[in-house]
């Protein structure tokens, strides 16, 4: 398939999302992903969509890493089309046994990430997904868990991009973004 069928595919994804002005508070334009997966052959598409850029990018990833908790939408779905693993990224707290974490900040204050230490092993190649990208600081966490435990982030998946917020210039590894959101 070619760039042209990514278009389509992004312009499909584009039409099916919904908008909420003043959502979560006065002067947000929140941008409503679920719709794709109600739908399941626009969750599809929003599938062929990524493994046709992986596939392009020559990115064959043993491990997709979710971030909590949209991470977790699509990233097992994606996982198991690539015949790959999926490792959750969770809030502190939420996973059993060893765990590596990362600290991150956010609009209020900071938080932690944690992943099981031996989730994914050292050399595996892994591409992290995510609904969307703003400031990067979730990423740019999940990125420095996959590092601690000596395995390599490929790629940075996500659905939507908020690009006024530069959040991809925090991140280690090439970002692919399906849909810009909005400009500023």
């Amino acid at each position: 398939m070619s760039e042209a069928k990514i278009e389509d595919i992004k312009a499909t994804l584009k039409k099916t999302l919904r908008q909420y002005p003043d959502f979560p508070s006065k002067g947000i334009l929140f941008e409503d992903i679920m719709p794709i997966f109600q739908d399941p052959k626009t969750f599809q598409l929003l599938l062929d969509g990524i493994k046709l850029h992986l596939s392009a990018q020559n990115i064959h990833p043993d491990v997709i890493v979710g971030l909590d908790a949209r991470g977790f939408i699509f990233g097992p779905a994606l996982a198991l089309q690539l015949g790959a693993a999926f490792v959750p990224v969770r809030k502190q707290g939420k996973l059993p046994g060893q765990t590596v974490k990362a600290e991150y900040q956010k609009e209020y204050g900071s938080d932690v990430f944690e992943i099981q230490a031996d989730a994914i092993k050292p050399g595996q190649t892994v591409v992290v997904v995510d609904d969307i990208i703003a400031t990067g600081g979730s990423a740019k966490a999940a990125g420095e868990l996959v590092d601690k435990i000596g395995a390599k982030v490929s790629l940075y998946v996500f659905l939507l991009e908020l690009l006024f917020l530069k959040g991809r210039d925090k991140l280690n590894a090439p970002v692919y973004t399906l849909l810009d959101g909005q400009s500023e």
